[in-house]
């Protein structure tokens, strides 16, 4: 996607990173470090023998301090031995993986026992003479790999760089000058392991606009699908960048592991953590891959032989990958088993995958991270006495509207393999689908996971985003709440959203409020029922004056977003058109069409003339919403297209 840039007023409260302690700064002070001052840029200096991911991620480092500043870092792989002159530098570097960061512990004595061994911890701050030849040096540590990578996306995101840059095409905001406190930034482990999302019922949308974009409409891979390397790495640096670490990857009409054979090297490599769905045990696309490749039919009474085959391939192919692996089955098509399947024969099931894991894996089966996902009726049969291992994620669910149906008992809690939640905000299936704008409200998010939060499900969360868009600002909140459950309470929510605002639009603390209450109340009426569910007759039409006072809150709404959108520059409007405007004016223009139709049919049964003047109406709200389609996708030369 094409880059914008913005200049930061030095008149606005300049919010860049969403909740995060605060390190970046933009003046000169005796307590800050120059990342870029007086057009010169700090060198960067990263170990040879450093993480392939952390490397690739310290050149994006690199890149956006350009974006930010115009002016590109120097990015160097350094040894111990190396002769380096530099009187302020940035040394990246990951515990026990850098001969850089080993040599600066033992040389000045840091302390970095607040982050060792601490799951995706971070921390950074000034070492004076860390190592021969440099006089001071901004140092950036990470307990392990992600930690590292997720320090230096934190840091960017605060220099003006959005995670949503390429998806969303918000602007980078820039600087002239980069400073960082001397104290530097640091963060200790998630609240939740395993943070992630699933693009699910990614037809046609995301699957057309990929297919476009990355394949130029064409496609090599086994089952037609565009979800290439080309695709997946540019998700997982968005993944990365929202400080997830974990995926179900597209799977309606596709297949990870065999749509590009790069795309789980390039996963490990990033440092996504991959699983599959609850359809899709032991790491393969089922039912893609089974019509691909496997052998009979999908039914472990009849063809057990064949199905342990499929899946013993499936697990030798992800062993030199990081996985969560999903565990049990369910039948075609996200379909329960057949009913003569029973519980036995589901923990027989779980018994040989065990086996399975055993013998690729060749060491404690309890080290390996598992899940069951205990959607529909599988919850049904772990309430009904199925024994699941103690040493596997039970992945609790929502009712596929977000309401999350259970928790773990104080009992359960005490499982070696924990709990976590199955989360949607979007979703196909009865009674109706519900896909098209966003329709979730923060608020509730917030009040389910923290339930979950509060009763300890917190080893694996997973949001069901659909086509990712237009579910941005929900992501994010469900991965940041994930990341620092305690930043987020009922009272500061709010908070969220406007800092968002400003991050995302460069606008005014006053502007960012008002985008505030739009967004709220843009999900508040879309969930008092689904767009999808609403017809001509939802609202009363002679009763309390209820349609009026509907179409009155849209057009209060519409006007607020439209007035927004009008003030702002050109290089903007792209990213809160996608955003804020198009949601709001195009659901503003269904509730106009569908009352309208209502009127029409009201007028009719009267025989009045009025019942013509609404049909003309009502065709009008269909052009409209048309119109609403075409900008969607005439944006940046079409690059939404789809």
């Amino acid at each position: 996607m094409l880059r914008r840039f913005v200049l930061a007023s030095a008149f606005l409260a300049v919010v860049h990173g969403i909740g995060q302690n605060t390190c970046v700064v933009f003046k000169s002070s005796f307590s800050v470090v120059p990342i870029v001052s007086k057009g010169v840029a700090s060198p960067i200096l990263i170990s040879p023998d450093e993480w392939p991911g952390v490397q690739r991620a310290a050149t994006d480092f690199a890149i956006d301090i350009q974006r930010v500043t115009g002016i590109k870092p120097s990015l160097s792989n350094v040894t111990s031995s190396s002769t380096f002159k530099s009187s302020t530098s940035i040394i990246i570097g990951t515990l026990g993986k850098s001969s850089l960061i080993d040599q600066i512990i033992n040389a000045t004595k840091l302390d970095v026992s607040s982050i060792r061994g601490r799951w995706e911890s971070f921390m950074a701050l000034e070492v004076k003479q860390p190592l021969p030849g440099i006089d001071s040096a901004y140092v950036i540590i990470g307990a392990d790999k992600r930690g590292t990578i997720f320090a230096l996306y934190d840091h960017s995101e605060q220099f003006g760089v959005s995670p949503w840059y390429w998806w969303a095409d918000v602007p980078i905001t820039t600087h002239s000058d980069l400073f960082v406190d001397a104290k530097g930034c640091s963060h200790g482990s998630p609240t939740v392991k395993y943070r992630g999302i699933f693009l699910n019922d990614e037809q046609p949308a995301l699957q057309n606009w990929a297919a476009e974009k990355f394949t130029n409409g064409t496609s090599s891979a086994p089952t037609g699908s565009p979800f290439n390397r080309f695709f997946y790495t540019k998700l997982f640096e968005l993944i990365l960048r929202l400080k997830a670490n974990y995926l179900w990857p597209a799977m309606w009409g596709s297949a990870f592991a065999v749509d590009d054979d790069q795309n789980q090297f390039l996963a490990d490599m990033y440092g996504v953590v991959m699983g599959t769905s609850h359809q899709e045990p032991m790491t393969r696309s089922t039912p893609n891959e089974f019509s691909l490749y496997g052998k009979g039919t999908w039914d472990y009474t009849t063809n057990a032989d064949n199905i342990n085959e499929y899946w013993l391939e499936g697990i030798k192919r992800a062993k030199p990958f990081e996985s969560v692996i999903t565990i049990g089955m369910r039948g075609f098509g996200d379909l329960p088993l057949s009913e003569t399947t029973n519980i036995a024969l589901l923990q027989q099931i779980v018994d040989t995958q065990a086996g399975i894991l055993t013998s690729v894996f060749k060491e404690n089966i309890e080290e390996i991270p598992q899940i069951w996902t205990l959607y529909q009726e599988v919850e049904g049969y772990y309430d009904d006495g199925m024994k699941v291992p103690d040493y596997v994620t039970l992945l609790w669910t929502d009712d596929n509207w977000g309401n999350i149906r259970r928790f773990p008992t104080q009992s359960e809690r005490n499982r070696t393999g924990g709990a976590g939640v199955y989360y949607h905000v979007d979703f196909v299936g009865p009674p109706r689908d519900y896909k098209w704008v966003t329709s979730s409200q923060l608020p509730k998010i917030y009040e389910q996971m923290s339930i979950a939060v509060d009763r300890e499900a917190t080893r694996v969360w997973v949001l069901n985003v659909g086509d990712l868009k237009p579910y941005e600002r929900e992501i994010e909140f469900f991965i940041s709440y994930g990341w620092n459950a305690t930043r987020w309470n009922p009272d500061n929510l709010d908070t969220f959203i406007s800092s968002w605002a400003q991050r995302e639009f460069d606008v005014s603390p006053a502007i960012a409020e008002t985008i505030t209450d739009i967004v709220g109340n843009l999900t508040r009426f879309n969930s008092r029922r689904k767009p999808e569910l609403l017809n001509s007759t939802t609202f009363s039409l002679i009763n309390y004056r209820e349609a009026e006072r509907v179409l009155d809150g849209w057009a209060k709404l519409e006007q607020a977003s439209t007035k927004i959108y009008n003030s702002l520059s050109s290089t903007m409007k792209p990213a809160f058109f996608q955003l804020v405007q198009h949601p709001v004016a195009a659901s503003a223009n269904l509730a106009k069409l569908l009352i309208s139709g209502g009127l029409n049919n009201l007028r009719v049964s009267q025989a009045r003339l009025s019942a013509n003047n609404l049909a003309d109406d009502v065709e009008r709200y269909f052009e409209h919403d048309y119109t609403f389609e075409e900008q969607y996708h005439s944006l940046l030369d079409g690059e939404l297209n789809v």
